[in-house]
């Protein structure tokens, strides 16, 4: 584990070794993840993905995530606005992959990640962009997944669950929470940045996600028609965690051809 500082902040990262002659692939987390969340059962799953692609990782936490810097009073001052997504993609990401030389990464994203990818392959170059589960607008099945989630963070368990791989687990929590449950973040739509895409895109859901429909890959489709899409049966919100050798799989093929 070593960090970085961005903006004054400083960011948790990982980096994997891999081919110097293709693009590396950026790994962008969940809602409620961090660099260690991407491990589960055993398996590092960025690792696993790299090495079928013969390509460099690098994995990150976003702040108040994992071990990188928290957020001070997270539910008052700190309180993550509205387009906080927008702000990650369009102004961290490209600062963070600035620090380390990477230009024209495959940004692999899932939930909040996905989102994220999205939004900074719509105004930065991109070799690839990889999306699990994402999020182009807000459903109401997921404020109410993510309803149910304040009552199990508050007196279920989820609370000691993610203190094992966050630092600050109330900074991790409650900044996700907070604003996916504002009025203000209802209007969360990103369908008109996502027509801004051009390079190859391949987007993969659960047909059981808790958290989304398969709306999201429907308007993505129509965003951006070179999206490649692979619908997986008995399967949540987290594909590399339900499926993850049919989504390895598809992860490799779909990188193979690219330059």
């Amino acid at each position: 584990m070593s960090f970085v500082e961005i903006a004054g902040t400083r960011l948790e990262v990982q980096s994997i070794a891999g081919s110097a002659g293709l693009a590396p692939i950026v790994f962008l987390h969940e809602g409620l993840g961090s660099v260690s969340l991407w491990t589960q059962r055993g398996r590092n799953w960025p690792e696993a993905v790299c090495q079928a692609a013969g390509r460099a990782g690098l994995v990150y936490s976003r702040r108040g995530y994992g071990r990188s810097d928290p957020v001070p009073d997270v539910r008052g001052t700190g309180r993550l606005a509205p387009d906080y997504m927008h702000r990650e993609a369009w102004e961290v990401l490209p600062a963070l992959l600035a620090s380390q030389g990477i230009h024209q990464p495959v940004l692999l994203g899932h939930s909040d990640g996905a989102s994220l990818a999205l939004l900074h392959a719509s105004r930065h170059p991109v070799s690839a962009v990889i999306v699990m589960a994402p999020h182009l607008m807000v459903e109401d099945i997921a404020v109410q997944a993510i309803g149910e989630a304040t009552a199990a963070f508050e007196s279920g368990g989820l609370r000691e669950k993610l203190a094992r791989h966050h630092a600050d687990v109330d900074s991790a929590f409650w900044q996700w929470n907070d604003v996916w449950l504002s009025t203000g973040f209802r209007s969360f739509d990103i369908r008109p940045d996502c027509r801004r895409i051009s390079a190859p895109l391949l987007a993969i859901q659960g047909l059981g996600d808790e958290y989304g429909s398969m709306a999201q890959l429907d308007e993505l489709a129509l965003a951006a028609p070179q999206t490649v899409q692979l619908r997986l049966s008995a399967c949540g919100h987290s594909p590399q965690r339900d499926q993850p050798d049919r989504t390895l799989e598809a992860l490799a093929a779909f990188l193979q051809p690219l330059p």
